[in-house]
């Protein structure tokens, strides 16, 4: 055995050679009884969109202009928060005496000039339905604003005075400089005066760049960001709700000395529910992901980040928060599906690669890595793990369920366009299923919102399917590049369906996943970068490539099949990696077998490596490649090994 290989490597000796070719012996493999395919459940799963005004739909409603009249029947962008109803009941029904009030859509309208913006007990803004979840909201920034620390208050004070663009850019990582520099990004404030507790400073920037007129590289880009800002105000929402920034519920709340000067003196107009700011910033951060999905998970992250930082700052709650998110995530949404940005949605994204390609000296082959190159010390959402944990936190800032924990998850009319260039190889349906299938248990404070804005999970979304349930066919086509080519599905995958892959590009599977229903391989690459990314049904290759990757040995709990157009890729390195095990029986009706050999594993001529293990083995590969040696396969009645000849 070569000690350093770290791999079980036998020398192989003259009794075992007779016992291993007569395990061999087992007849022509198209005499093989081959096993059938594992069942096609009979029905394809899909996420209807609620039968319910659709924001999408009635977007143009949400008009700065209409904030003194807005009501829920009148603006989408106060209804589509219609969720904060069930725990605060905003003051609706005192219309102000002598001013006529304009009807809407054929309902009249509600003036709440009342509204002092000052609260006194909560009875003159409106009525607390659930005290304990509203309490709790506000002792959040207190715990958050009393435990600040000296680095996050420097970060909300950049967060609230820079132009979100512009502060959101960051959470391109890698990209960063080379995206501010094509979209020519700037931004006054560079750095924290030491007057700033008592002076205010506001960024004299532009914010998301400079536009298509001056910028022939990149102004499409430009153009889209500021598209997704058209009909997506949050000041009708702030005058309907009526409900405050935390300071003004509790003078515990501590805000970030250096914006003191930045809180306003006119409360009946600075509602804190939704923040804008957050809203803003998820819309712009979502557009970037759009452009650049190779960022996706990330600017998802930056766009959640600058909400959080509102609540350490002082200046918002949990609530406000979390509302400025759905509306932020519904009006990028309802833009991006608009068909008046269908051209510039496709140009700006031929734009962004092509200038990011140029500029980070990359093409579609290598962009991707590059986009992934920093490290935690130049690229804070560099760490998978920290960045999943982070995201799943700011979705619902810790609260309780207060309501069912089981019901159905629904998908918003139109909510699959947010996945259109991260997933592209799915249909919109199959997009669709992915938000249902990664969003967020029903139960928690505001998010079950009829549409169900409030539910999604855009960083789960981005790593495929939750759940397959009934028939799942995935096709790529590898020659379109980019993720048509590659991807990687790092979600827990459940339920009771069967995945069918096929086309000609490479898809790995690396959660922990538990479906049922059995694989099917036809074409392409579906590679197991987990110990059971196949879940606990049949595997089933008829064609294309199943591989297992080096990461760690993969289980199949029921039974492998191969038929002649398929292949079996076995990346073996250093110890149990690359190797296979199957529960069921293993039935090889030809095709090939493909060994990569890592730098872990040092072979000499006549050492044995293990490849598969089963409880029984039936057939033969038509042929076996051993990467840099010439091999022998070796069958015995639970497994199969190769010779190393040289």
């Amino acid at each position: 055995m070569s000690a350093s290989s770290g791999i079980q490597i036998r020398a192989f000796a003259a009794a075992a050679c007779l016992s291993f070719l007569a395990a061999a012996c087992g007849g022509d493999p198209s005499g093989v009884d081959v096993p059938a395919a594992p069942a096609d459940p009979g029905f394809v799963d899909s996420a209807p969109a609620p039968a319910v005004a659709a924001f999408v739909d009635t977007y143009a409603t949400n008009q700065r202009g209409d904030a003194r009249y807005a009501t829920m029947s009148t603006n989408a962008g106060v209804r589509v928060l219609a969720g904060f109803r069930t725990l605060w009941q905003p003051l609706t029904d005192i219309v102000d005496a002598g001013v006529s009030a304009p009807a809407v859509d054929g309902f009249p309208a509600v003036v709440t000039s009342t509204w002092t913006g000052i609260p006194t007990g909560g009875a003159q803004n409106g009525t607390a339905l659930n005290p304990t979840v509203l309490n709790a909201n506000v002792q959040y920034v207190i715990d958050a604003t009393t435990a600040r620390t000296a680095a996050q208050a420097q970060a909300a004070y950049y967060d609230d005075r820079r132009g979100k663009g512009y502060s959101v850019s960051d959470g391109m990582g890698p990209l960063t400089s080379a995206w501010r520099a094509a979209a020519q990004q700037t931004t006054s404030i560079t750095s924290i005066p030491a007057d700033a507790t008592t002076t205010l400073y506001n960024d004299s920037g532009n914010n998301t760049g400079v536009g298509s007129s001056s910028n022939a590289t990149f102004g499409k880009v430009v153009d889209l960001i500021n598209a997704v800002g058209a009909n997506a105000s949050t000041e009708p929402a702030k005058r309907f709700y009526k409900y405050e920034r935390p300071y003004r519920w509790s003078s515990s709340v501590v805000v970030a000395p250096t914006l003191v000067p930045a809180e306003s003196s006119t409360p009946a107009t600075d509602g804190g529910f939704p923040s804008g700011h957050s809203a803003e910033a998820v819309r712009d951060a979502l557009a970037m992901a759009y452009l650049v999905p190779e960022r996706f998970q990330e600017m998802v992250s930056r766009g959640l980040e600058l909400g959080e930082n509102r609540i350490l700052a002082g200046m918002h709650s949990p609530l406000d928060v979390i509302g400025g998110r759905v509306l932020g995530e519904a009006s990028a949404a309802a833009n991006l599906v608009a068909p008046a940005n269908a051209t510039l949605k496709q140009a700006a994204f031929a734009q962004a690669h092509s200038a990011l390609y140029a500029a980070t000296n990359t093409d579609a082959s290598t962009f991707a890595a590059y986009a992934h190159s920093g490290s935690a010390a130049t690229d804070r959402f560099a760490d998978y793990a920290t960045n999943k944990a982070n995201c799943l936190r700011r979705l619902t800032f810790g609260f309780n369920q207060i309501a069912s924990t089981s019901v159905a998850a629904t998908v918003p009319k139109g909510a699959e366009v947010l996945l259109e260039t991260r997933l592209p190889y799915l249909s919109a349906d199959q997009r669709r299923v992915v938000l249902k299938t990664t969003a967020l248990p029903s139960g928690y404070p505001m998010l079950d919102d009829a549409e169900g804005w409030g539910r999604l999970n855009l960083f789960a979304a981005a790593d495929g399917y939750g759940q397959f349930n009934g028939s799942v066919t995935i096709s790529m086509d590898a020659s379109q590049g980019g993720f048509n080519a590659a991807d990687t599905w790092r979600n827990d995958i459940g339920g009771t369906g069967k995945l069918t892959f096929n086309g000609t590009g490479a898809l790995t599977l690396a959660g922990a996943n538990t479906y049922s229903g059995g694989t099917q391989v036809q074409g392409g690459v579906l590679i197991a970068g987990s110990v059971h990314a196949f879940g606990t049904g049949d595997v089933y290759v008829s064609g294309g490539t199943v591989a297992i990757a080096s990461a760690a040995r993969a289980s199949i709990a029921g039974k492998y099949t191969q038929l002649k157009n398929g292949t079996l890729e076995l990346d073996r390195d250093a110890g149990d990696a690359g190797r296979l095990a199957v529960t069921g029986r293993v039935t090889l009706a030809g095709g090939t077998l493909h060994v990569k050999l890592g730098t872990g594993l040092t072979p000499r001529t006549g050492d044995v490596i293990d490849l598969i293990d089963a409880s029984q083995v039936s057939g033969q590969f038509d042929s076996i490649v051993v990467d840099g040696h010439k091999a022998t396969p070796l069958y015995r009645p639970s497994g199969v090994e190769v010779r190393i000849d040289g």
